[in-house]
């Protein structure tokens, strides 16, 4: 068993040197598509189905977004 770990992190240490990104691949989400919407009124279940994204993931784009705002603003 420690063998097995220590050959794991061993591979993806190596992985990552050469650039290989480790982990789920992310989603785009039009965000300023998804902000227009939210600006509508829309709930973020709706435009989650109008994009073709998890609610979760335009839950995360728009307080992302919120965040980068507030962050321009200060």
């Amino acid at each position: 068993r420690a063998q097995l770990v220590e050959r794991t992190k061993a591979g993806m240490e190596r992985a990552r040197k050469q650039g290989i990104r480790i982990g789920r691949p992310e989603v785009a989400v039009d965000v300023e598509r998804a902000l227009a919407m939210k600006a509508e009124g829309d709930s973020v279940r709706k435009i989650a189905q109008r994009l073709k994204v998890p609610a979760s993931t335009v839950q995360r784009a728009l307080q992302r977004a919120r965040r980068g705002a507030a962050g321009e603003a200060a």
